[in-house]
């Protein structure tokens, strides 16, 4: 492949139109309005909106942050380019820290465990009270929330100082903390999902459901992360820097965590099935009544059999239409497999979802969308000073 001349690589200054910053705005405002409203109206429905909407967004930020680790620790040159939109995604993690607190004005709404008399009822309950209570679940959450947000600040910031400095020992260092980081997101994202989503049914314990939620994430995330960089790319911002061929590479990766979510999935419903334990099936017994059985279905088909259909030929993988449909399809069904994984547990368990649960979700993504036009408008949208932008620059897909 031909080397790109300095004429055809442009990186613009991000300037946000007024729609895509009142919308935001907007989307935000709705969120924190249904919020406030909802803790008079209607908590109990709104709690759990509040939780998955948060869930699924953090996802989204954290997956961004994921992104950047094995980039580093893999020394990848061919992602240099694209990795600063991954980094922006990332300014949504402090928003962790202070929704995590919020969520824990919640647990008793949440929560079955945050009732003593319900944990004394029975030997296997009262068993996981030194784990299941109200302050070691905060000291968790503030813990993974700090952790994550002071690699976020490290990593992100020391690419940030290269942006000015060149300084290449900044690249080395970030090899060295992306491997710290990747070792405490292991732990501590198995944790945070065990608490926020598991926990829901205190009685039902699954080995591999922090798994099951990273591949979620992850796939989410990937296609978050292709949406973003085509909105850049095709507004003009960054010429030059991104092409088909990182947009191919990046949808092999959406690809395989399509895969990748769908063995952990039939991993965990085999075993438990196989099992037959009654402590375990009662998970998927919930979800295979009161109109939750066509939701387990539609998470099959449409989060695995269509995505990864649609993703396996070449040609669509750098077709940046079909690439579209298919990254939103994956968000849509990442937010209703968070969904489903959360209201079984409450509203008598029959399928909800209306005002409150769209208001959350708007909420939060309005949030996440302010911070990320924060970012983007204080930073270079590439990392132009990286030693290894060189390799992006003439990266070429062979396969």
């Amino acid at each position: 492949m031909a080397a790109h001349s300095h004429s055809e690589l442009v990186v613009k200054k991000f300037q946000p139109t007024a729609m895509l910053q009142m919308g935001a705005l907007v989307m935000a405002g709705i969120g924190i309005l249904a919020f406030c409203a909802g803790l008079f109206v209607a908590p109990d429905r709104m709690w759990p909106a509040y939780l998955t909407a948060f869930f699924y967004v953090s996802c989204l930020g954290l997956g961004g942050m994921f992104w950047v680790f094995i980039n580093h620790v893999s020394k990848a040159g061919w992602s240099t380019s694209t990795r600063r939109i991954a980094e922006g995604m990332t300014s949504f993690i402090p928003v962790i820290l202070v929704g995590g607190l919020i969520l824990a004005l919640g647990l008793g709404r949440l929560y079955m465990w945050t009732d003593a008399e319900v944990m004394q009822s029975s030997a296997m309950l009262s068993g996981k009270t030194p784990y299941l209570n109200t302050g070691f679940f905060i000291v968790r959450m503030l813990i993974f929330a700090i952790g994550m947000f002071l690699f976020a600040r490290v990593i992100v910031g020391n690419s940030l100082k290269q942006d000015s400095s060149g300084d290449h020992s900044l690249t080395h260092k970030n090899v060295g903390l992306s491997v710290a980081g990747i070792v405490f997101f292991a732990l501590s994202f198995s944790l945070f999902s065990v608490d926020l989503l598991m926990s829901l049914l205190p009685t039902w314990y699954s080995t591999i459901f922090g798994v099951y939620c990273f591949a979620g994430m992850f796939q989410s995330s990937l296609a978050f992360f292709i949406l973003v960089l085509m909105y850049i790319k095709k507004k003009g911002y960054v010429q030059g820097y991104y092409n088909v061929e990182h947009f191919h590479d990046i949808a092999k990766y959406l690809k395989g965590f399509t895969i990748f979510w769908a063995y952990i999935a039939f991993s965990q419903f085999m075993l438990i099935w196989y099992a037959n334990i009654p402590e375990e099936t009662e998970y998927y017994l919930m979800r295979a009544q009161n109109g939750w059985m066509a939701i387990s279905m539609a998470l099959l088909i449409f989060k695995f059999v269509v995505p990864f259909l649609a993703l396996l030929p070449r040609a669509w993988k750098r077709n940046e239409k079909h690439l579209a449909i298919v990254c939103v399809l994956v968000l849509v069904m990442q937010y209703l497999d968070i969904h489903w994984m959360v209201y079984p547990n409450f509203n008598d368990n029959h399928f909800t979802l209306g005002l409150w649960e769209i208001a959350m979700l708007v909420g939060f993504l309005g949030i996440m969308g302010l911070t990320m036009i924060h970012f983007f408008k204080k930073h270079s949208l590439v990392a132009v000073k990286d030693p290894r932008l060189e390799e992006a620059l003439h990266h070429h897909v062979t396969y």
